[in-house]
């Protein structure tokens, strides 16, 4: 277990590089064992959920090697098709293997995945699919055994565009005999990052970042280099972090094409910008306005992700907001934390309604999932006093170093371990 404690107050000043995508580098290494060469993979951040990845990985039987921000996998030794249970507990993301697997084995013996306690988020519309394609699936002892002698392709209709199925389906259809079209797939960036790499290893996808993806099988993939692209979630958080400390940063390989319902929240509320062609620069706030409303929604709409370090910024608005979060049941984890800072936040079901308050003061508070614990880091920016965010392990999940890349901007910040 581990701690952040910070003094607030201090305005962020600074530059920023941006990581590579949490959410684009977990499936991109899972496609790595559909070739039994090697696939180099760069920009890919340090985070705990690489970490795991790499274990599956290695637990697999691949060859794995991390310098620096490059991992290079040779899938060649792959020998088993069982993901360990303790480590699909641990990472809700390990499921995306699933489809990987049975395209190298044709067999996968998978248990039900972990990761943060946000809400129900049932493979269903993965299982459905793959079934489509021919795949038997059975459960028993807490264990899902997967089969297919031969993966065929299919029409297949999302009824919610799912990120992990359509990337699930991305993954079994690419080497798969026949078409697979996907109907009402997930446009998030990283789908059309992760089409990048495949079409790079000799697949054929086209469509990805489209709600149509159309993929035909091919025999066989090969080995191949990619560069994971910006982490736009993250790059959303610094900017956030920057608003309620009255800071200017900017942000290197930012993809502002990727974050336009982010940028125009931000906005709302007061923010400017300046917009370069791989950067972002926030000018300081002189006030935080409120925002009317703001719902989640599947890209490009407003990201889940962000919806909590966002309620921060308007904690401290002048007005009153209120945030609908439309994809998980359970992603206000974070708001009686934010209330023990002086935030004033009234959460009904899906709805809370925030009442901008004219600061926050430090306190002990516990990070309970990722992006809730990244809010409450940017309190802790904010706050009169010193604020103590315990349970660092959540927030290590999804952002390289947070300490490191905020302290270079001048924040008073560090670890305890």
């Amino acid at each position: 277990m581990g701690r952040l404690i910070i003094s607030g107050g201090k305005p962020l000043e600074g530059e920023i590089y941006v990581q590579g995508a949490k959410n684009a580098v977990l499936p991109i290494l899972a496609a790595t064992i559909l070739t039994d060469e090697k696939c180099v993979i760069k920009n890919c951040p340090a985070l705990r959920d690489v970490d795991k990845t790499i274990l599956v990985l290695r637990d697999l039987g691949c060859g794995v090697e991390w310098d620096g921000s490059t991992v290079t996998v040779d899938g060649n030794g792959i020998s088993d098709c069982r993901i360990c249970e303790n480590l699909m507990r641990q990472m809700r993301s390990s499921i995306i293997f699933l489809g990987a697997i049975l395209t190298r084995c044709h067999r996968a013996v998978v248990s039900m995945p972990g990761g943060c306690p946000i809400g129900l988020r049932p493979i269903d519309l993965h299982l459905k699919a793959l079934r489509k394609m021919g795949v038997t699936i059975t459960e028993e002892h807490g264990y899902m055994n997967c089969s297919a002698d031969t993966l065929h392709g299919a029409d297949i209709h999302l009824d919610f565009p799912s990120v992990g199925a359509t990337e699930n389906i991305m993954l079994s259809a690419v080497c798969a005999e026949g078409d697979t079209v996907i109907s009402n797939a997930a446009r998030e960036p990283e789908i059309a990052d992760l089409a990048a790499l495949l079409n790079k290893m000799g697949a054929r996808v086209a469509g990805a970042g489209g709600s149509v993806i159309r993929i035909r099988g091919v025999k066989k993939l090969h080995g191949a280099e990619h560069t994971v692209m910006p982490d736009r979630i993250v790059a959303a958080t610094y900017l956030a972090a920057a608003a309620v400390t009255g800071g200017e940063i900017t942000l290197f390989g930012a993809e502002k094409s990727h974050m336009d319902a982010m940028l125009n929240a931000l906005s709302e509320m007061g923010a400017q910008f300046e917009l370069g062609e791989k950067t972002i620069r926030i000018k300081p706030l002189r006030e935080i306005r409120s925002i009317h409303i703001l719902r989640t929604m599947p890209y490009p709409g407003f990201p889940t992700d962000i919806q909590s370090p966002f309620m921060t910024v308007a904690a401290l608005a002048r007005g009153t907001s209120v945030f609908v979060e439309n994809i998980f049941e359970n992603r206000f984890r974070h708001v009686g934390e934010l209330t023990r800072m002086g935030a004033d936040i009234r959460v009904s079901g899906r709805c809370a309604v925030i009442r901008g308050v004219k600061e926050l003061y430090g306190a002990r508070v516990y990070a309970r999932e990722l992006r809730g614990g990244a809010a409450l880091v940017i309190a802790g920016l904010a706050a009169r006093g010193e604020t103590i965010v315990e349970n660092t392990e959540y927030i290590d999940r999804g952002y390289e170093s947070i300490e490191k890349y905020l302290a270079e901007c001048g924040a008073d910040i560090r670890r305890e371990d």
